[in-house]
């Protein structure tokens, strides 16, 4: 993607996009920086192949009819505003309005395109569209919060994202329902705090970053493609079960961090009932992060290749070594700085 002139100037064109829909002070001018950002993601996600090619229809296909509700959703608000009248309808608009964005970002029940467009994507886009481009349609839903409804799709999102992970073989798709879940707990964050919501997305971010790295050094894309790879590099599979647990939110790890906020703020407003099933949804995922590295564990070689050696002095591999140890010692490190 980087070697190309034209990609570069679409990529700063997306983060243009969102930045001008952050920064916007009205409706329509953030409308706007999410058309750009759609326009300007779309020729990032092709790749000259079929595959890719259909996951970008199928992207763009989806997020024009979010556009074209979310866009008619701002003028029927502006509309009901201006007629005292017409103000009991305006909670219609509201829920209008968060459910398009709900729809752009991928969450749950409006999830029906997110698992199929990450399957046709390489890692560097599936990162992209896990991670940057939740973050314009989280920032707006933070502008019109719907209490109730949100709380149905924190629901639908922790555990239709963990159930959905349980049958996959692909690990683009078990990604894709990683971060459904993931989306539960932020949108949860965002209910009582932005800078929760905005740890919990960094760290987030800081998490996925390590495994789509991980995934494309190797190219693998199939769970079966990593039994190869691990009887190659024994190595490998520690480094991936710890940013696995550290994904899944297992302490000692960095990403138990957030969880851990964003349950303590939940037990502070009494959403006692909903801090149960989010954890036992957590437990789910914790299950399908294990079984990736489960059979590999269990059968071992002591065989080395000269792949093997030289994968050791490789930069690819020192990159992965110092991202793991920042995610497996980080939460050690806060937990100092908090006490002294």
């Amino acid at each position: 993607m980087f070697k190309n002139s034209a990609k570069i100037l679409f990529l700063f064109a997306m983060i243009s996009g969102s930045l001008i829909t952050i920064s916007a002070n009205s409706w329509l001018g953030a409308w706007m920086g999410l058309e750009i950002n759609l326009l300007s993601f779309i020729p990032l996600m092709i790749n000259n192949n079929l595959m890719s090619s259909e996951a970008s229809l199928k992207y763009f296909l989806t997020q024009t009819l979010a556009s074209m509700l979310f866009l008619f959703s701002i003028i029927t608000l502006i509309f009901l505003m201006n007629f005292s009248f017409f103000k009991n309808f305006m909670l219609y608009s509201s829920l209008m309005i968060n459910s398009t964005l709900l729809l752009k970002s991928g969450a749950a029940p409006f999830h029906f395109w997110f698992p199929t467009v990450m399957e046709g994507l390489s890692w560097i886009n599936n990162f992209i569209l896990m991670t940057w481009q939740k973050i314009a349609p989280m920032i707006l839903i933070s502008y019109n919060l719907t209490h109730s409804f949100l709380l149905i799709i924190i629901w639908s999102s922790i555990i239709i994202g963990s159930l959905g992970g349980l049958n996959q073989t692909s690990l683009r798709k078990l990604m894709a329902f990683s971060s459904i879940n993931h989306l539960g707990w932020m949108l949860a964050a965002l209910l009582f705090s932005d800078n929760l919501w905005l740890i919990y997305l960094l760290i987030y971010s800081f998490l996925t970053l390590i495994m789509t790295f991980f995934f494309k050094s190797f190219n693998v894309f199939y769970i079966n493609q990593l039994f190869s790879l691990f009887m190659n590099y024994p190595v490998i599979k520690f480094f991936l079960l710890i940013n696995l647990l550290s994904l899944g939110g297992l302490p000692p790890f960095l990403g138990f961090l957030p969880k851990w906020l964003v349950i303590q703020s939940l037990t502070m407003n009494n959403f006692l009932f909903l801090i149960i099933v989010m954890v036992m949804m957590t437990l789910i995922t914790l299950y399908f992060y294990i079984r990736i590295c489960y059979s590999a564990i269990l059968f071992n070689s002591w065989e080395l290749n000269w792949n093997f050696k030289t994968m050791y002095k490789s930069f690819n591999f020192k990159i992965l070594s110092l991202l793991s140890f920042i995610s497996s010692t980080s939460l050690i490190f806060i937990n100092m700085f908090f006490l002294y």
